[in-house]
């Protein structure tokens, strides 16, 4: 009797319907299939699906039967890794709009702030805020050398005593300790502009031994920007430090030059040096009204820079200063600089300066101008939009390999200011714009740009690739569909096209439309995983 149940069993087992069959094996929260599975690596795309179980991802394949407790159907669209944007500015910003709906709209899951020499420098404080946020996308942070400088030596315009040195490498040791994935400089900001070579040196030197990135927003993009490539390659030989160089471009008066700045990073690869650039695709850029004025004028906190605006004497040196910065960018008035934010007088908002000049009925000249600069940058550091760039530059730059895709944005609150539309639509004008329309490059490489690219280099290794046992930060978005809205003069637009996006295994937008959900975590650099 026993034996005849176990032959019954088998021949049961054997002559089980299909669908009865499907039912083994592991069950997933999520499968999404009948996707065009791009994986990250820069190879082919190829339809099948993905299962995700908790946070992770438990399968790839070109055929998942398993159970689930969702079925999502992508309808032959493409489902990817989802994308990193390791170049942002979102201090501040996470308390006010938490959903992060610009980004995730966008298809990012994964940002990095603390660029530009700008960030938080008490890095444990920061993340546990974070935490009690609960923000919808992940976040990690570098440690920024003009807030180091300014919390050792304030607005000082000097090099630092060996113990300031001391205490800013404390800082920065104590950073990447609680996690920062490296160390950022804004060399055209203050007071970060004041440091040398040696000084930028020393504290990178502290963050490679945690295995940092070094990140750098040069000393000068524009008639300098051959001498401030050089700098920040040094840094990286002198560290022996991989590089990053933020928002890779060049201004007036170096136009179509793009060649030789990016043979600049073609070659020191070629020497054995782990360099790489990013860019935002778009012919302006966007930074405070200070950049236009010369640092020396910016030293020492507000009550110094008003002593020296109402000074004729200083006044007078600042105006002739500026007024030959303009003829070595070339330029014959400011229209080109349009203000975003300004909060002492919001009906600024999306003028240029040129515009305001005439409203403040002023000549139309080039010391003018520069007069109504100062008077605004007086009440209060605008944030203004710089139409400065060339498209073939652009171009160019973008079709280089190792361009990661940043947007160099923040989380924005929607209607508010007329801010840069790149924190809206980065992602999608270049997978629509550049991809789609214009072929710069192609899909698979895109999303490579976007994924395993900014992973690797920024020691995110369970993130970045469509693979068993990687992190569930995924995006599905339509190739033919995918396209940013969001323009200069109407900035608050989200981009279209993307469908779903999961982060940590948790779906976030859903059928085109953000649920609420806000799983995102903290991205610790590997300093902060060795001494945990």
């Amino acid at each position: 009797m026993f034996v005849f149940y176990i032959i019954f069993s088998c021949l049961f087992a054997f002559f089980l319907p299909a669908e009865l069959k499907k039912q083994e094996g592991p069950e997933a929260d999520i499968l999404i299939k009948n996707g065009r599975i791009i994986d990250g690596t820069g190879n082919s795309w190829f339809y099948g699906d993905v299962a995700i179980k908790g946070d992770q991802i438990l399968a790839v394949s070109t055929s998942l039967n398993m159970r689930a407790k969702k079925i999502i159907d992508a309808q032959k669209k493409v489902i990817a890794p989802g994308f990193i944007d390791v170049h942002t500015h979102i201090e501040g910003d996470e308390k006010t709009s938490p959903k992060a709906e610009n980004f995730i709209y966008d298809g990012v899951t994964s940002i990095i702030t603390g660029n530009c020499g700008l960030s938080n420098t008490d890095m444990q404080k920061y993340f546990r805020h974070l935490d009690s946020l609960k923000v919808s996308v992940n976040i990690g942070s570098f440690i920024g050398h003009n807030d180091v400088r300014k919390a050792v030596m304030q607005m000082a315009n000097r090099k630092p005593t060996p113990e300031e040195l001391q205490a800013m490498e404390n800082l920065v040791e104590k950073a990447m300790l609680e996690g920062a994935v490296g160390f950022s400089t804004g060399l055209i900001y203050t007071p970060g502009t004041y440091a040398n070579t040696s000084e930028v040196v020393s504290l990178a030197k502290v963050t490679a031994k945690y295995q940092g990135v070094y990140t750098s927003h040069i000393r000068n993009e524009t008639n300098k920007i051959f001498e401030a490539i050089d700098e920040a390659l040094n840094i990286g030989r002198k560290t022996g430090m991989p590089v990053q160089v933020s928002h890779f471009k060049i201004g007036k008066p170096n136009w179509n030059r793009s060649n030789e700045t990016l043979a600049m990073i073609i070659k020191a690869r070629e020497e054995g040096m782990e360099v790489t650039i990013d860019q935002y695709p778009y012919t302006a850029s966007s930074t405070t009204i200070y950049t236009l004025i010369p640092s020396w004028a910016l030293a020492g906190g507000q009550d110094s820079i008003s002593y020296r605006f109402r000074k004729p004497a200083i006044r007078k040196k600042i105006i002739a200063e500026m007024v030959n910065d303009m003829k070595r960018r070339q330029r014959t008035d400011f229209s080109y600089v349009v203000v975003a934010h300004f909060e002492p007088n919001t009906a600024y908002n999306g003028k240029n300066i040129s515009q305001i000049n005439t409203l403040l009925n002023r000549p139309k000249t080039i010391p003018a101008e520069i007069e109504t600069i100062l008077d605004l940058a007086e009440k209060a550091s605008a944030q203004m939009v710089f139409h400065s760039m060339n498209e073939a530059d652009v171009e160019y730059i973008m079709k280089y390999p190792f361009t990661m895709i940043t947007s160099d944005g923040g989380i924005r609150e929607f209607g508010k200011g007329v801010p840069h539309p790149r924190s809206y639509g980065t992602n999608a004008r270049v997978l629509g714009h550049y991809v789609r329309d214009r072929k710069i490059i192609g899909l698979e490489d895109a999303v490579r740009r976007m994924t395993s690219l900014p992973a690797q280099k920024f020691n995110l290794i369970d993130r970045g690739l469509l693979k068993k046992g990687m992190i569930a930060d995924i995006v599905v978005f339509d190739p033919k569909t995918i396209k940013d809205l969001s323009t200069f003069e109407k900035p608050h637009a989200y981009s279209q096209g993307v469908k779903y996006v999961l982060v940590n295994g948790k779906l976030t937008l859903e059928e085109g439309k953000h649920n609420g959900v806000r799983n995102g975590t903290i991205l610790y650099g590997p300093g902060y995983q060795k001494n945990k």
